[in-house]
């Protein structure tokens, strides 16, 4: 039997898109959530002989299944660019692991596939808060460059909420969508509609997302507050991509309301792409990688040590 295991979000998304697209596993057990819910592997009954591929979700946040799922004899490929904790060696993993900040998962499988489905890594590098990246590896090929940052934007944000009842689409959904065709190009001219969606939800939760309440500033980083609406929740992570690349010598973190304290994103300056993991980690819902980082839940009672901790990291 085999396994996808991915990142609801444009960088898992568009990782897989590539890899089935050169290695096609149309019976493969799908397994993805929105973009916070990264203990997928949790949810993997593997046995010996089996084949799981595991796409842009931290290994140190998913240790233990994947030392289970190793010993039960299933064979492991790991593609991922956060914070892999300490991975042990195991016949049956093989692993592409690079936590530099200014790459992503699926850049990591584009070079795999020594660029045969260029486009789709273009589009997961604008839609990871990646430009320079997407458009460095975009270079001698000639690419619709702003529909392409566009629609890795849409992926992503699309990947955003407090549960997929927040989402405009299932990642999965989404993603069998676009597995159909070599390019995002075809995909839109062939299915409008989908584009037209997350386009028309994006800007309505853009829209509302420039009332954010600020809770402290200064030269050097901004937190901002959002009330906890699903608009709010799908917008949080996009939003702060955006001002990342509108301040990029600025820290941000974004913080959206919930039950008893915050979810919440950070994205580290672009100017300085590091600090946003170090940051998180420090809470015990914390994760992600050094450019770009969240915690689940930040209690009512943590929020000023995070003020603190966030003024120091950056």
């Amino acid at each position: 039997m085999d396994f996808d295991v991915f990142n609801g979000d444009a960088d898992g998304i568009c990782a897989l898109v590539q890899l089935r697209r050169a290695a096609p596993r149309p019976e493969a057990v799908l397994v993805t959530g929105r973009k916070r819910d990264i203990n997928l592997l949790k949810r993997v009954d593997a046995k010996a002989g089996d084949n799981v591929t595991v796409l842009d979700i931290s290994a140190r946040s998913n240790a233990g299944d994947l030392k289970r799922i190793l010993g039960a004899g299933a064979s492991v490929f790991y593609a991922d660019h956060h914070n892999a904790g300490d991975l042990e060696d195991h016949p049956n993993l093989t692993t592409i692991i690079d936590t530099s900040p200014e790459t992503c998962t699926a850049v990591l499988i584009d070079h795999c596939l020594a660029g045969a489905y260029r486009a789709w890594a273009v589009t997961a590098a604008f839609g990871d808060n990646f430009p320079k990246v997407a458009k460095r590896i975009a270079q001698g090929h000639d690419l619709p460059l702003d529909k392409l940052e566009r629609f890795g934007i849409l992926i992503n944000y699309n990947g955003y909420g407090a549960s997929v009842d927040d989402l405009h689409f299932h990642p999965a959904d989404l993603y069998q969508h676009l597995a159909d065709f070599d390019t995002p190009v075809e995909f839109l001219s062939s299915k409008p509609e989908i584009y037209a969606a997350l386009d028309a939800g994006y800007n309505a939760d853009m829209a509302g997302a420039i009332s954010a309440k600020v809770l402290d500033e200064t030269d050097k980083g901004l937190i901002l507050v959002l009330p906890g609406t699903a608009s709010s929740r799908r917008v949080s992570g996009v939003y702060g991509n955006a001002l990342a690349q509108d301040f990029p010598k600025r820290a941000h973190a974004i913080l959206t309301q919930q039950r008893g304290g915050y979810l919440v994103s950070v994205r580290a300056p672009l100017s300085n792409r590091i600090g946003a993991d170090t940051l998180v980690l420090q809470f015990e819902t914390g994760g992600g990688r050094s450019a770009a980082a969240g915690i689940n839940h930040l209690p009512e009672t943590e929020l000023s040590r995070f003020v603190s901790l966030f003024r120091k990291a950056f």
